[in-house]
């Protein structure tokens, strides 16, 4: 560089054993050849103080006739290596040790003589170099940087998105352990990810003897067949597309529902009339019963202290259709019976309604699901087998919320054999703790406690017994009705839940309770899970137009949990079917086109499904639905065309 300065002597010389580590070898080289070469990387960093040698005052003339001789050059050269020595020690603490043991080759008998002979030339020079006006000075350099701490991700301090980030540390033995877990290899996993196109023929329509086909239950149980159904469901001759709500709740189009021996049998009964090819509901007092209800009661309070309800056997659904109007969700259960499709009726009515067998197995439902139960009339003996279903019906019902029983047998007017079972159903509800409010007519209301100090004081030996400790209320599937009394929790309880409209942003007590991945913020969790779906649904309601669609009877086939077996409902049940991740989730277990085909039968037709999932299993999907003659549009998600998932809008139209 040009601030170096330069000799013009070419004797060369060989460097001392004492300084090996400045040269790369031991061989001649010129002082000229030095400055250009080697001393540069000593050199560069200070110019400054290199420059300051350049003075040409008459003072200096000693000191620039010393700067010639060879003792100067390796002055220079050991001053300016101790101080770069120095400040990389002060600029990086972690300097390799190897440096150090460089420095004791100086230790050796040869290294302290040269070191005592040059340290006297040393002493000689800087008396002549001191009366220069020229002073060496050395720039003082700046404080280093301040230490970031390593990052990993894609997002910064501040949230914003970043390309300065660093990938972690990775441990390959913790993917083998994942692959373990998994049952699989690599190569396996990267296999099942891809996506699958399979191609299907298109499938047949089903004889007419399937027209009402529910596949796993009979008149009382359920039980499914070994054979999945591999045809689709045909619709019944007439058929038209569903009324709209509120317009189906007082009438259905007759040949909507196949079997009408309900309407010719028993049509005045249930207030139902056929005129025009439709099937119109009369009031038939319902309302008035609703608010009978009310007044006996009234802190059953319909549409905020009591929001969700239980109908048993409920007939057509005249009941549920008047709770509507108050605001309260009725679900309606009822058995298969081919004399009475009551359940066929209301789900025509746009009423949420099951079919299941009320008999030796529990209701697929968690405990406390629901804040009022009812059942009217004479088709349930509650008090049979010690009360087992009386006792079914108390592990759902929610603490501290009520139990109506109408009929002929509450009525203590009529025939002694109706005065007995009044009398049995009393004391089986008595022995359960359960309070007799009120009594009218043929109306009773019961009370279910609060909490379990009732069942925990009872004596010693009463029956029915309470449960074992290890029994779960919450387990439900394919287990059978025992003739017990659930506890209910010390805390925590189901009965402690906010008024509606409040309740359905509140997360209930009992949220910390049920079985789920998360120990912790589990109402933040709640709370997240519901305005990702707002968000989600909101989107569904502006790009498709949901309020010119009509939609009354949805189905959620991925509410958090899922399964593989048919549901217990009806052929042309809903009008809109949605599912989320369902598919990834039993690729492992199930052929796509069996959950499908059940999709289907319980699809009206003009009806649609919605399918949320991985490109891993979408192309798989859009080949059944097709197979079935669906019409299926691909979208992309709200995360962009790049995202993992696809969404299927599926139409199931009328021929």
């Amino acid at each position: 560089p040009p601030s170096l300065p330069h000799s013009t002597s070419d004797t060369p010389f060989t460097p001392t054993p004492s300084f090996p580590f400045l040269f790369p070898s031991s061989s001649p080289i010129s002082p000229r050849h030095l400055q250009q070469s080697q001393l540069f990387t000593f050199l560069h960093p200070f110019p400054t103080a290199v420059a300051a040698m350049k003075s040409t005052s008459p003072t200096a003339a000693v000191g620039t006739a010393l700067v010639k001789t060879p003792y100067i050059v390796k002055f220079a050269a050991v001053a300016l290596l101790s101080l770069s020595v120095a400040l990389l020690f002060y600029h990086h603490p972690s300097f390799p040790s190897a440096a150090f043991s460089a420095f004791t080759s100086l230790s050796s008998p040869t290294a302290v003589a040269a070191k005592n002979s040059t340290s006297t030339a040393l002493n000689s020079t800087s008396t002549a170099v001191n009366t220069s006006s020229t002073i060496l000075k050395v720039k003082k350099l700046p404080p280093p940087p301040p230490s970031v701490a390593r990052r990993t991700g894609i997002v910064d301090e501040n949230g914003a998105m970043t390309e300065d980030f660093e990938i972690g540390e990775f441990d390959p033995s913790l993917m083998e352990e994942l692959r373990n877990l998994r049952g699989g290899g690599e190569e396996t996993e990267k296999k099942e990810n891809e996506p699958k196109i399979v191609k299907y023929d298109k499938f047949k329509a089903c004889d007419g003897s399937k027209i009402d086909h529910i596949p796993c239950l009979d008149k009382s149980e359920r039980h499914c067949p070994d054979s999945a159904l591999d045809c689709v469901v045909p619709m019944p001759n007439g058929y038209q597309k569903s009324l709209p709500w509120p317009r189906s709740r007082d009438e259905v189009w007759l040949h909507n529902v196949p079997d009408t021996r309900l309407v010719q049998d028993q049509g005045g009964q249930y207030s139902m009339l056929v005129k025009d090819a439709k099937i119109s509901f009369q009031d038939g007092g319902s309302d008035q019963y609703v608010n009978l209800i009310s007044q006996m009661v009234p802190d059953i309070d319909f549409g905020h202290h009591t929001r969700v309800a239980l109908d048993i056997s409920p007939g057509i659904g005249s009941f549920a259709a008047s709770l509507f109007r108050h605001n309260v969700t009725t679900l309606l259960i009822g058995t298969k019976d081919v004399h009475k499709n009551q359940i066929q009726f209301a789900l025509e009515r746009g009423l949420p309604a099951m079919v299941v067998g009320f008999g030796t197995r529990r209701l697929p439902y968690a405990s406390q699901a629901f804040d009022l139960i009812r059942s009217s009339g004479s088709g349930i003996d509650w008090t049979v087998d010690n009360g087992v279903l009386l006792l079914e019906v108390n592990r759902l019902l929610r603490a501290g919320r009520y139990f109506v029983w109408g009929g002929p047998q509450v009525d203590s007017n009529h025939e002694l054999s109706l005065d007995d079972q009044w009398n049995e159903m009393e004391g089986l509800a008595a022995s359960i703790c359960w309070q007799l409010v009120k009594k009218e007519g043929n109306i009773a209301i019961w009370r279910k406690p609060l909490n379990s100090s009732c069942y925990l004081g009872r004596e010693i030996g009463a029956q029915p017994p309470l449960c074992n400790s290890d029994e779960d209320p919450d387990n439900v599937w394919y287990v059978n009705v025992t003739a017990c009394i659930t506890l209910l929790p010390e805390v925590r309880n189901g009965g402690n839940v906010s008024v509606w409209p409040a309740r359905l942003h509140s997360p209930p007590d009992r949220l910390q309770s049920i079985k789920m991945d998360a120990m912790i913020s589990r109402k933040e969790l709640m709370k997240a899970e519901s305005r990702y779906w707002n968000e989600i649904i909101d989107s569904y309601v502006r790009a498709f137009h949901w309020k010119e669609q009509n939609f009354r009877n949805v189905l959620d086939m991925r509410a958090g949990f899922g399964g593989c077996e048919p549901f217990d409902t009806y052929p042309r049940s809903y009008d809109l079917i949605h599912a989320a991740g369902l598919f990834s989730d039993e690729r492992k277990r199930c052929n796509f086109s069996t959950i499908l085909l059940e999709m289907d039968r319980m699809l009206r037709h003009g009806g649609t499904v919605y399918i949320r999932d991985s490109l891993a299993v979408i192309g798989e999907i859009h080949e059944v639905a097709s197979a079935m003659g669906w019409v299926v549009m691909v979208h992309d998600t709200g995360e962009g065309p790049h995202a993992s998932w696809r969404f299927l809008v599926c139409e199931k139209r009328m021929p």
